[in-house]
């Protein structure tokens, strides 16, 4: 990069589940030149993630560079008791980066980060991504008015109804997003920057296998990066992934199920609990006999419109009788399908769970913290052992470890919100082992996603503050705060998890007295949760 009269000094591109085993064959191809040169002009390699390798959790980690348990996002859901809600920024306990910049007298531009909405005050402009409604809070007021007055319609999400043109919305809204920085980086010009990217995640969801797509979403990232290095033309580029993406080539392990079986979890067929809709849902709810059959598209619309009421793991039941839909429902589906859907975990009576697939682990239901707690404080430490013992033993049919690894929670988690974490962590065996909380048909399926999240992702860092010379390593997402942070010459926060990459300047520490609005806002927008659900990421 060069420095020229560039007043942008960092500039921070996220591309959600990027990795070399997606790029390297693109690169060779010659489809991405402005990525290929980042990743051959600088420091380069693999980016560890976190674990949950996940969206909603690993952003919040790369932009506070400290771990869930101290910034208090562990999934998409946050929950209190049984409750839930989808994450949003109020639930970040730790300071952003562009926060603590802020607090050095140094203004930013952040466009499309998951997890940033609604965003707190500060010298330049946030405009939300991911988990954000369709029409998010930014800052400052109005901003997303001018926007749209400068560049067109923006949106932080496809129409639903779109399918027919699934990757021609893919390419606008990366578009979208690269058309929006540059207009924002004109406008408030500033210090920092931080663009993110996130259908390079989407298309493996919503299109697995469809390599052609893959490649149509990484060439709009390329061009539109590279529009955005010419217009603003800054002094150091640091590119992330929050994890990396693959096939899955193992089995799904229904943990409920395996749990179930050994006599830890109890069944119910109604009241409070998870129903395990993923499974009505893995069956299309379209085969069956020929008297329960329904038309591909007359389901699918129902389906939709349940889904715009709220229709998620925890709500449907409940939400069915509301609207008068679950006779309905009941008429069209199979009845296998139908005693699945309807099999739920008994908070009451079952002494742990999984609540949340990608939570990577169970939740005990401790007396005194969970509101139908069942194990003894007393009794904790001793069963969550036995636990331990239980889930380390599982094998997969093919006679395999499900999980490379069963540890207490304290192994990952560290910080004042680690009650909320589950209390042991499972991590599936090279990632290729995909969890589910469904109930019924044994503890072993095929994968319901045939492409899911990887433990690696990636990193290219150019430009005046970096030494592509040096040997990087493989840093972790929680080095890429404390790495930003160095390209100012400011030091890391003291309580950061992360450390400065070897390629940059390690500038010491200190403590920043800057601390999270400690009030919370909730989400409650259906139309958020119906996109989680329809991505896998909601069960």
């Amino acid at each position: 990069m060069s420095s020229g009269d560039s007043t942008l000094t960092t500039l921070l591109v996220g591309v959600d589940a990027a990795c070399l085993s997606v790029l390297e064959p693109l690169f060779d191809d010659g489809e991405l030149p402005t990525l290929s040169t980042l990743f051959t002009e600088g420091a380069a390699g693999d980016l560890e993630s976190q674990i949950p390798p996940w969206t909603a959790s690993a952003w919040p980690s790369i932009y506070t560079g400290v771990n869930p348990g101290k910034h208090g996002v562990f999934g998409f859901l946050r929950f209190e008791g049984h409750d839930w809600d989808v994450v949003n920024y109020s639930h970040v306990r730790r300071p952003s980066v562009w926060e603590l910049l802020d607090a050095c007298g140094l203004s930013s531009v952040v466009v499309n980060v998951p997890v940033t909405n609604p965003p707190r005050p500060i010298d330049g402009a946030v405009l939300p991504g991911y988990v954000a409604p369709e029409e998010p809070t930014c800052h400052p007021p109005g901003l997303l008015a001018d926007v749209e007055a400068e560049i067109g319609p923006y949106r932080v999400y496809a129409p639903r109804d779109g399918d027919d043109e699934q990757v021609a919305w893919y390419r606008r809204l990366t578009e979208m997003r690269g058309e929006a920085f540059r207009y924002l980086a004109r406008r408030f010009d500033p210090d920092f920057g931080f663009l993110q990217f996130q259908q390079t995640d989407t298309v493996f969801h919503e299109r697995p296998g469809d390599d052609e797509a893959v490649r149509e979403v990484y060439r709009a990232v390329d061009a539109e990066l590279a529009k955005t290095l010419s217009a603003c033309d800054p002094t150091n580029v640091l590119l992330v992934s929050d994890h990396g993406m693959g096939r899955y080539d193992g089995w799904e392990f229904r943990v409920n199920e395996y749990l179930r079986e050994h006599g830890y979890v109890t069944a119910t067929n109604g009241g409070r609990g998870m129903p395990s809709w993923v499974t009505a849902r893995e069956s299309r709810l379209l085969t069956g006999d020929d008297d329960t059959a329904v038309s591909p598209g007359a389901l699918e619309r129902a389906l939709a419109a349940l889904a715009r009421l709220g229709l998620t793991t925890q709500r449907a039941a409940a939400l069915l009788d509301a609207v008068g839909l679950r006779e309905v429902v009941a008429r069209h589906v199979p009845t296998a399908a139908t005693r699945a859907a309807e099999q739920q975990v008994d908070f009451g009576e079952s002494m742990v769970y999984l609540r949340d697939a990608i939570e990577l682990g169970v939740r005990i239901n401790l007396d005194g913290r969970e509101p139908d707690g069942v194990v003894p404080p007393e009794e904790y430490e001793a069963f969550r052992e036995e636990l331990i013992d239980l889930l380390a033993a599982a094998e997969t049919p093919d006679g395999d470890p499900v999980f490379d690894r069963v540890v207490p929670r304290e192994t990952y988690f560290d910080g004042p919100e680690s009650g909320r974490a589950v209390d042991v962590v499972t991590v599936p065996r090279e990632f290729d082992v995909s969890l589910s909380t469904k109930l019924g048909g044994g503890p072993f399926g095929p994968p319901e996603e045939p492409w899911n999240h990887k433990l690696m992702g990636c990193f290219a860092a150019v430009g005046d503050a970096f030494d592509g010379a040096t040997d990087p390593g493989t840093p972790h997402i929680f080095d890429v705060a404390p790495t930003v942070l160095s390209t100012f010459d400011r030091p890391r926060d003291e309580r950061m998890d992360g450390e400065v990459m070897p390629v940059a300047d390690d500038c010491g520490e200190r403590r920043y007295e800057l601390a999270a609005d400690s009030r919370t806002e909730r989400t409650e927008d259906a139309e958020v949760a119906a996109r989680l659900s329809e991505l896998g990421y909601l069960e």
